[in-house]
């Protein structure tokens, strides 16, 4: 199909973007963190079925591997899900999608830190700067009441993509051949019992959770839609794009968001919601602009012979 990549990519985008509206609606019948442990109890086992399924390796072998759905699992899914979880009580959908949108810039500073081959230049330090400056926008501090409740969560939000951003090069440093597939469900398991063991620790009641139908459709979405489907439709055109274009997922997701946002949950977006996204969108072009410029060039003999 000629634009299956195209109709797959925005696919992926409402997937992702209305996670965010997903998750606010949830948090209304579970405690946030035992929220966040149920939606990857189901949705590692699917992924470690379809593991099972496409790959020969459905489960890490030695040190190395172990250690990398480790890494995955404590950062990428349990820290990263737990302070969204949390911080979404008392933000928007749109505004956390948004700051989760930093994560890109985040990971391009991480690698500089972390892996020695990895260079940020004048400009990508620039972008970076750009990136921050759009989440001092969007969170528009007051300066009388700086630890007020959508502060400290839009914070809690920001801890998130950190984990997510860290955790994503920490698992570059670990020289280990397991397939992604199988990454990916050992790490969303892992990540389970550990946003288990802080939900318990979080002394969250199970019998906190209003099992209602807007429960049970909350939850099904995320593990089916959002976390089953989702990955499903990224491992697809990571292959066939490469990550490059994957990241600017993360730039369709805030869009996303922030119309399921106002039409199931009557969230308005502001215009520093705008303003900060744009902050944060010029970040990732000013510090993915030489990756973004190949993208570009290679697919414009595509797109021109297509015609």
């Amino acid at each position: 199909m000629r634009y299956r990549n195209a109709i797959l990519f925005v696919a992926l985008a409402l997937a992702w973007g209305s996670a965010f509206t997903a998750i606010k609606a949830g948090l209304e019948f579970f405690p946030p963190v035992l929220f966040a442990a149920l939606r990857y109890d189901l949705a590692g086992v699917l992924m470690l079925g379809y593991a099972a399924y496409v790959t020969d390796r459905w489960r890490p072998r030695g040190r190395d591997e172990w250690t990398l759905v480790g890494i995955g699992g404590t950062f990428m899914i349990a820290a990263y899900h737990a302070f969204l979880f949390v911080g979404e009580q008392g933000t928007s959908s749109a505004t956390a999608a948004i700051i989760v949108s930093l994560s890109p810039i985040l990971t391009t500073g991480f690698a500089r830190t972390f892996l020695p081959d990895e260079r940020l230049t004048a400009v990508g330090i620039l972008g970076l700067l750009i990136g921050f400056v759009g989440v001092g926008v969007l969170s528009d501090p007051d300066p009388n009441d700086v630890l007020n409740a959508r502060t400290v969560s839009m914070f809690l939000v920001f801890l998130a993509t950190v984990s997510f951003a860290l955790g994503s090069v920490l698992t570059r440093r670990v020289d280990a051949r397991l397939p992604i597939e199988t990454m990916e469900a050992w790490s969303m398991l892992i990540g389970a019992v550990v946003m288990h063991a802080a939900s318990l620790a979080l002394a969250e009641p199970a019998s906190g959770i209003r099992w209602t139908t807007g429960a049970v459709l909350s939850l099904l979405y995320l593990v089916v839609v959002s976390s089953a489907l989702g990955f499903l439709i990224y491992f697809d055109l990571l292959d066939r794009l490469g990550p490059i274009e994957i990241n600017l997922v993360s730039y369709a997701t805030p869009v996303v968001a922030a119309v399921t946002g106002l039409l199931f949950l009557d969230e308005t977006p502001t215009a520093l919601t705008v303003i900060g996204f744009a902050f944060i969108l010029v970040g990732f072009v000013l510090l993915k602009r030489n990756a973004l410029r190949d993208e570009f060039t290679r697919l414009r003999p595509y797109g021109e012979s297509s015609e």
